[in-house]
């Protein structure tokens, strides 16, 4: 790289031309910037007046909430009432409907109580534990359970010798890298 400046003509402050330029541009960017957020703000405001304007129309409109073609239906008027119809004839007590609930009777089976288990064994009192000592050497190997004996291995026969290498699920091995 090279240690020369370069060329500048204007040594110190720069010419007032440019600085008057700069300031009227930043005066101007300022009002437009204004002038968008300001049509931003009126275009939302229009958006929302839309939007209620359609959902007065969806309701008011057919099919909707407030539909004009909807009138209730016509109304017959009550036929006259017959004077005369003779009471009717009572034969006795009313036959009583069936109930259309039906009542299921359970059969009264008792399941069998289960044979009497043996009464369990007394537990062994516990020693109480010595003082002072860790806790490991508190702990009594039970006399009843035995370990059973463990058997010596034998000697141990030389590792196999692995197969040649035969084609996998999705054919041969891929070689180890180099």
């Amino acid at each position: 790289m090279s240690s020369n400046k370069s060329p500048n003509p204007y040594n110190g402050a720069p010419p007032k031309y440019l600085n008057d330029f700069s300031k009227a541009l930043a005066s101007e960017v300022r009002i437009l910037l204004a002038e968008v957020g300001k049509l931003r703000d009126e275009r939302r405001q229009l958006q929302f007046e839309i939007a209620e304007l359609m959902a007065v129309k969806s309701k008011h409109g057919a099919g909707g909430e407030y539909s004009p073609d909807w009138r209730p239906p016509p109304q017959e008027p009550p036929p006259p009432p017959t004077a005369a119809t003779p009471p009717p004839i009572d034969d006795g007590p009313p036959v009583q409907a069936r109930p259309a609930w039906k009542v299921v009777h359970k059969s009264t089976r008792r399941e069998r109580a289960p044979k009497s288990l043996p009464a369990p064994t007394p537990v062994p009192a516990i020693e109480p534990p010595k003082p002072n000592v860790p806790a490991w050497a508190q702990w009594r190997p039970n006399p009843a359970v035995a370990p059973p004996p463990t058997v010596a291995p034998g000697p141990v026969p030389p590792r196999p010798v692995t197969p040649a290498a035969r084609p996998g699920l999705f054919g041969p091995p891929t070689p180890p890298p180099k």
